[in-house]
């Protein structure tokens, strides 16, 4: 167990990093929802120094509803008020220099300081969102989201979901856990590359059951989505710590 973490590292792939964590956050409420993908096409919107991951031989997109909860720096209290708030992300997976990690292409937020922090501390691309996450008495999740500042054609999401199954957790191997459990994200700022490290418990899953209504989040890609995913997992809460970004490449560290 590492200090102020919460969890145990056994199950990561690499070591924690060296230094103390910076942030910590809490997930609740969330939805894996996963389409298979053209390889090729994604692999034209990464940018230099990243792999695209692909299961066998098939990539995927995921988009991640869910609320974020608790946030709060290392040795600080969360601060009412901007502490909580949904969020949602639209993400791949990706390798580089060997660790396998996340490559959101958007982030969508109901929080203005969340989205501006985020974009400048770990260069992510977040974008602030009109957002509303009700939680039913059956543990129904309804989610809507309608991205801001966009006058054509907003981005917007309208769903349901719910869980199905018991909670497990993913075997080595599966394409759950190669889904699921990644330690790291990847960001670029149009110079460099950057990873950012996190650590969480293995994820809590529950196959669930989607209703989707309206899903435009690909759009800005030229992709066009499936009206249901392929697979669909959710999961009740996770407690995550994140380390600052740090640069990929040569004369990077640890």
């Amino acid at each position: 167990m590492i200090l102020g973490a919460p969890a145990p590292t056994a199950h990561r792939p690499w070591p924690v990093p060296r230094g103390p964590w910076v942030l910590f956050m809490r997930w609740e409420h969330l939805a894996f929802l996963h389409w298979p993908v053209d390889p090729d096409h994604l692999r034209r919107l990464l940018p230099p120094g990243l792999s695209l991951d692909t299961f066998g031989d098939t990539a995927w997109l995921g988009l991640t509803p869910f609320l974020m909860s608790g946030v709060r720096a290392r040795l600080t209290p969360p601060l009412p008020g901007i502490s909580s708030f949904p969020e949602m992300n639209l993400r791949t997976y990706v390798s580089a220099e060997g660790k396998p990690g996340i490559w959101f292409f958007s982030l969508d937020a109901a929080n203005s300081l969340a989205v501006r922090g985020a974009r400048w501390t770990y260069h992510l691309p977040y974008y602030p969102a009109k957002m509303a996450l009700e939680v039913q008495e059956d543990g129904e999740v309804r989610y809507e989201s309608e991205r801001l500042d966009e006058e054509d054609d907003p981005v917007r999401f309208r769903a349901s979901y719910k869980a199905t199954g018991p909670v497990y957790h993913a075997d080595p191997g599966t394409l759950e856990h190669w889904l699921t459990e990644r330690y790291c994200l990847y960001s670029h700022d149009g110079d460099c590359l950057y990873r950012g490290e996190v650590h969480h418990a293995p994820w809590p899953l529950q196959v669930g059951e989607p209703h989707i209504h309206t899903n435009t989040m690909a759009a800005p890609l030229d992709l066009s989505l499936e009206p249901e995913p392929m697979l669909t997992h959710v999961a009740r809460q996770l407690d995550v710590v994140a380390w600052p970004p740090k640069k990929v490449g040569p004369g990077s560290r640890v």
